[in-house]
């Protein structure tokens, strides 16, 4: 249960900090490190909480902005990288980069939530 609350909380954090125009892209991964910090897991459960959060954030994002333009952009883009246009593999890829780019965070945030307490 705190694992999936932490998920929901990680989400919603990232989500507030990302709406906010004036900060950079990758706000969202200081994001994740405060919620790890906050939260109380082990390294390796923080870094999958970071990472699911992540890749469903991303994931959802990248869905809401290609449906609604008929795959478009992301066929083309697609079509440019090897994946032979194919915008659903494009949108699972971009998911896991910004998952994998939660879950260091994350990961980042429970380390130095340890070495405080050391």
């Amino acid at each position: 249960m705190k694992f999936f609350l932490s998920i929901i909380i990680t989400v919603t954090v990232c989500w507030l900090i990302s709406s906010i125009s004036f900060l950079p892209w990758y706000s969202f991964v200081i994001a994740a490190l405060a919620t790890a910090m906050v939260t109380k897991h082990q390294p390796l459960p923080s870094f999958f909480v970071g990472f699911i959060a992540l890749f469903l954030l991303w994931s959802i994002w990248a869905l809401a902005k290609d449906v609604p333009n008929k795959h478009l952009l992301s066929t083309k883009v697609a079509s440019i990288l090897p994946l032979k246009g194919n915008a659903t593999l494009l949108v699972i890829i971009t998911g896991f980069v910004g998952g994998l780019l939660g879950g260091l965070g994350a990961l980042t945030g429970s380390f130095l939530k340890n070495s405080n307490l050391k």
